[in-house]
């Protein structure tokens, strides 16, 4: 069980990211899934969360109207579209599932996998 993301880097504030993260070993197409960001020195927390058949999505309030979750279930893969990107927006950041429930969560301890983390660096 594995979830792999990909498409972290380094972007000039008010550019844009696409992060990539996609689960093999497992199909976890029933499963919710969301993307949780570790700025240093701060504690991890929720960015977006997306239910299994992508009716129902949540974007945390810094980042909403910014940031777009979807997913493709064929593909086993969950996206994060991040536009006009702020320096405030550095971090890792790391996509989860619930591999037993349909429906995101935003509590981190709730998600049964993870990946490895992608790093985003946005400059001034």
């Amino acid at each position: 069980v594995q979830l792999q993301a990909c498409g972290g880097g380094l972007v000039q504030a008010g550019g844009s990211l696409r992060l990539s993260c996609a689960a093999s070993g497992r199909t976890f197409s029933s499963g919710g899934m969301g993307w949780f960001r570790q700025a240093p020195g701060k504690e991890r927390e929720f960015v977006a969360g997306i239910n299994w058949s992508s009716q129902m999505t949540y974007h945390t309030d810094s980042v909403k109207d910014r940031f777009i979750i979807s997913r493709d279930n064929t593909k086993n893969t969950v996206y994060l579209q991040m536009n006009s990107l702020k320096p405030e927006d550095t971090a890792v950041y790391y996509c989860a599932v619930r591999s037993r429930h349909e429906m995101y969560s935003t509590v981190a301890a709730l998600y049964d996998y993870w990946g490895q983390g992608t790093l985003v660096t946005v400059s001034s």
